[in-house]
């Protein structure tokens, strides 16, 4: 481990067996598959290094004690610079990047708006409308789908357009499914305009069940989520080789996160609400099958 001046930790760039293990371990519960065995080894142990960085910044942002986290972000940023100028990074989680950067040509600025965006969590802890939380999501979510085209090869002012719709999506998804933890860290990512017209007041959110207004609110945050996955699906049939298949793998993830929101009937207070392998496999197989024609996602694209 790396100690950092003060404290905090993080592991170096010679200890990263046991943090290698536990990440693979974090990755095997999101709702998507984060680096399938489904790919070559080279785009796994990229996505993998992608990954790592995100879910570091996270956890700092997250699990760390409020007081130092402003401070351990930005020695990772620190970090991030030295990668970036040349150096030899200290830190585990941004060593592990030197590869990948420099073998698939990332520039630094979607890993700058993935710190940016847990430093706003420290600050900004409520959103008013969802056009504001879109805003956040430019932030967390949406850098990491430019880091997957980049790691494949494939990026294009319209795919990013697409990969935004979609990261934005499974960004507002997992609100829906984390509410209850959310509120706990002190945050709430449903808009507060939504949740008025709902007439649910904030304490629904700490309640041991989901009343009947938090659904609706949930529901609403889902149906809007299911709408920039269907605006951004296009992107699988403009993608070929190994990216369709991973990034459909993400999709899918959307798709059977939702289906396992409708069937709890968004009661997401006393319950985990994560989809099941065979309906997230189901999903992947369908999603592959029906934007794989030839100009199904290109007639769709935006203009760059």
């Amino acid at each position: 481990m790396f100690a950092l001046p003060g404290g905090g930790y993080f592991p170096d760039v010679r200890s990263e067996s046991c943090h290698s293990r536990k990440l693979a371990e974090k990755a095997r519960r999101e709702n998507f598959p984060v680096a399938s065995r489904l790919l070559p080894r080279r785009h796994r142990d990229h996505l993998m290094a992608v990954y790592g960085f995100a879910r570091s910044v996270d956890d700092i942002g997250d699990d760390e004690r409020p007081d130092d986290r402003l401070r351990l972000l930005d020695e990772i940023e620190a970090d991030l610079a030295r990668l970036y100028d040349g150096r030899p990074a200290r830190l585990g989680p941004v060593g592990a990047l030197a590869g990948t950067v420099q073998e698939c040509s990332i520039p630094a600025e979607p890993f700058h708006r993935l710190i940016e965006a847990n430093r706003r969590d420290q600050t900004v802890t409520r959103y008013e409308t969802f056009d504001e939380l879109l805003g956040y999501c430019e932030l967390s979510a949406n850098p990491v789908g430019h880091l997957v085209l980049y790691v494949f090869g494939e990026v294009s002012g319209p795919r990013l357009a697409l990969s935004d719709r979609v990261c934005s999506a499974l960004q507002v998804i997992e609100h829906c499914q984390d509410v209850g933890e959310d509120y706990r860290r002190g945050r709430v990512y449903l808009p507060e305009e939504d949740l008025r017209r709902a007439g649910c007041p904030i304490s629904h959110l700490a309640a041991a069940t989901t009343s009947p207004r938090l659904r609706k609110v949930v529901a609403q945050q889902a149906a809007r989520a299911g709408t920039l996955l269907g605006e951004g699906e296009p992107i699988v049939a403009a993608l070929s080789g190994f990216a369709r298949t991973a990034v459909a793998g993400y999709v899918a993830g959307g798709h059977a996160t939702l289906a396992a929101l409708r069937s709890a009937r968004y009661d997401i207070l006393d319950r985990a609400v994560r989809p099941r392998r065979v309906g997230l496999l189901w999903a992947w197989a369908r999603v592959l099958t029906t934007m794989t024609w030839p100009g199904a996602g290109l007639r769709r694209l935006p203009s760059a």
